[in-house]
């Protein structure tokens, strides 16, 4: 692993990427049977071994895989399974040679198939699965520090923990090397359409490129 990757494992904030400039997703089909449930280091490891250029891109985030856990420490892929990219339209070219790629994530081998191209969508409501900011492991202290992110970005938005069935936070862990981060499933509402965009263009928190941060609009 290079030193760039190590220094992306301990990102606390995002390096924005500037409001005028298109960024879309790129979506791959992976095809295979199963992958760890935290898989975000390792994909990102293997996606680099294959488009080197990908860690040393600021600007790029990287949605980690969803299947069907098997509460065992595994996620069994689905049709539907796919990595989803969030990039500059100038960087599309170079990763779109992802494209038929067989990828080693951790002891798992999947396909990946041919990307479709979306662009960002405006909505009121967005969320992400795990955002972690250094420091704030606690949800109250992470909710202000998120939101004085938000300031920061001068995003007009009110940020919250989602909660589980029974009420609690939504926490979430992310292991790197050998280390547990600790983050929480965030929803941010009250969006204006620019800032939905901006929003999902530069997301909230570190590790954008190991699946965090990373908003979509709620279903």
């Amino acid at each position: 692993m290079s030193h760039s990757m190590t220094a992306e494992a301990s990102m606390a904030n995002p390096t924005h990427v500037p409001y005028e400039a298109p960024v879309v997703d790129l979506c791959l089909p992976v095809r295979g049977t199963t992958l760890p449930a935290d898989h975000g280091y390792a994909l990102l490891a293997a996606l680099c071994h294959q488009v080197p250029t990908l860690h040393r891109n600021p600007h790029i985030g990287i949605l980690t895989t969803a299947g069907i856990g098997d509460r065992r420490g595994k996620i069994l892929l689905t049709p539907h399974s796919h990595i989803r990219i969030r990039l500059p339209m100038e960087a599309v070219p170079e990763v779109y040679k992802l494209a038929g790629k067989q990828l080693k994530i951790g002891s798992h081998e999947v396909q990946l198939g041919i990307p479709r191209i979306f662009t960002l969508k405006p909505s009121t409501s967005l969320k992400a699965r795990i955002v972690t900011i250094k420091g704030y492991t606690e949800p109250d202290p992470f909710v202000q520090a998120a939101q004085d992110q938000l300031e920061k970005l001068k995003i007009s938005g009110r940020v919250s923990v989602l909660q589980d069935k029974t009420g609690k936070p939504l926490r979430k862990t992310l292991r790197i090397k050998g280390h547990t981060t600790v983050g929480f499933s965030t929803l941010v509402e009250n969006l204006q359409e620019e800032d939905s965009i901006r929003l999902q263009q530069v997301g909230l928190g570190g590790r954008r490129r190991m699946g965090c941060g990373f908003f979509l609009p709620c279903r």
